[in-house]
């Protein structure tokens, strides 16, 4: 399998993951956060497949940098509800996953960053670090928020977000 078939599956795989958790999901915030990713992951496969076709002119969408924005509403309307939810600790398992497949997607992008010969072709994949590495941390507040709901919204600097 070449790197970019890997890497297609890799995305596919990621959009099919966030898309069973958005199914589990008793919760509607958290149902289109799992949305939101798994559009992304569609995107990001999309634009690997026309680079495994040679078209040099692939390149992520602006609307990839809305996801943190979007979560951050999302957040902010889960702070309002925060006596709603119902979580149980398994859950946060699920996430803890989806936290680990995108530490390896972010590990992977950069590897392949080196490995390619084209520098659209490693800028393609440096950015999709970048946005592997902003799934990244919307899993990680997502399972500190699961875990513990209360204090981690008296501690939520939902500032931090737009970092990324």
């Amino acid at each position: 399998m070449n790197i970019y078939d890997y890497a297609i599956q890799m995305e596919k795989d990621g959009e099919a993951y966030y898309r069973e958790l958005g199914k589990k999901s008793n919760h509607e915030g958290l149902n289109n956060i799992f949305t939101l990713l798994a559009d992304e992951e569609v995107s990001h496969y999309t634009i690997l497949e026309e680079m495994k076709a040679a078209n040099p002119d692939a390149v992520l969408s602006e609307k990839e940098q809305d996801v943190l924005k979007n979560a951050t509403n999302i957040f902010a309307e889960m702070k309002e509800k925060v006596g709603e939810f119902n979580f149980d600790l398994p859950q946060a398992e699920f996430y803890r996953k989806a936290l680990e497949t995108e530490e390896k997607s972010i590990e992977y992008y950069l590897e392949m960053s080196e490995k390619v010969e084209r520098d659209e072709y490693k800028a393609i994949f440096k950015k999709l670090a970048g946005e592997e590495k902003k799934h990244k941390f919307l899993m990680e507040y997502l399972v500190d928020f699961i875990s513990r709901p209360v204090t981690w919204l008296e501690d939520a600097e939902f500032n931090h977000l737009t970092e990324y």
